[in-house]
């Protein structure tokens, strides 16, 4: 998890500059990662069916090796500058814009622990197969292969602004459909497909935020911070609370919790966040 954190952001800066004057296409890149997730969720899924779950570590191996076979490649990487690293981001760093995007991205995050840590083990509870987990856990993912599709055209029609604000009041929706009508497999259909809202705008948008308003030289730093603030300490405190949440309270209520967590984000996005700064943050000579 160490180093496949830090390869992350990295490579979210590559695909950015690969794409040149096209940054807005790429969604169309990084579905194709979605795609790969749905391909193993349900591909595990119907394999579990039938084989011990044990065999899991085995199969990821060999994905883990394929990944580090394609990181052989090579890539086009963006100039570096002299300019003092330290001094031009931290400047970057003071915008309130940039403190409510750290904000709400990591309660965002926070949000999402009950379900990476426990949506497959309380779908199973309630009685669902595990292919049909697997199902629902491509359907979100299909979900958000569609949005990525569109979403150039999203971030020319409307304002990064507008797109957060209601793509997490769409997440605080998701989570409450999920705490409360689990059983019902329409709504958790549609609870599902607001994964496009609740991920795939979202990422997005950040990766998109970061490259607007860092400097050119610093866009390695902007993506790692969000990364590390939003999926590594909310990631991480979210799967930590949410286990100590179900275990005293049950799945149900975590979801509860999460969808209020991800209302406070919206309230911080809607108070706080501005995707209309006058110029993009500049380097400090």
């Amino acid at each position: 998890s160490f180093f496949w954190n830090a390869v992350l952001p990295q490579f979210e800066v590559i695909t950015l500059y690969g794409l040149g004057e096209k940054r807005e296409r790429y969604g169309r890149v990084r579905l194709w990662g979605s795609l790969g997730f749905v391909g193993a969720v349900v591909l595990f899924g119907f394999l579990f069916d039938y084989i011990s779950i044990a065999y899991l570590p085995h199969c990821l191996t060999i994905i883990i090796a394929l990944i580090w076979l394609s990181s052989l490649c090579a890539f086009s990487q963006p100039p570096q500058s002299s300019v003092d690293i330290k001094k031009t981001f931290l400047s970057a760093l003071k915008s309130p814009s940039v403190i409510a995007f750290l904000l709400f991205n990591f309660l965002l995050q926070l949000s999402h622990g009950p379900y990476y840590t426990f949506y497959s083990i309380y779908m199973e509870d309630l009685g669902y197969e595990r292919s049909m987990i697997g199902v629902l856990w491509a359907v979100g993912v299909v979900a958000e292969v569609v949005l990525f599709v569109f979403m150039h055209r999203f971030l020319q029609r409307f304002s990064m602004r507008n797109i957060v604000l209601i793509s997490l009041l769409l997440t605080s929706v998701r989570w409450l459909l999920t705490g409360a009508f689990a059983d019902n497999w329409p709504v958790v259909i549609l609870a599902q497909c607001l994964h496009a809202a609740s991920f795939g705008a979202m990422h997005a948008v950040a990766i998109h935020f970061v490259h607007q308003y860092f400097p050119d030289d610093k866009q390695g730093q902007g993506q790692a911070v969000y990364s590390s603030v939003s999926f590594g300490a909310g990631g991480a405190l979210g799967a930590l609370l949410s286990g100590a949440v179900v275990d005293n309270f049950g799945s149900a209520v975590a979801f509860y919790l999460a969808s209020i967590i991800s209302a406070a984000g919206l309230m911080i996005a809607y108070l706080w966040f501005e995707s209309s700064l006058s110029k993009k943050i500049v380097s400090i000579s």
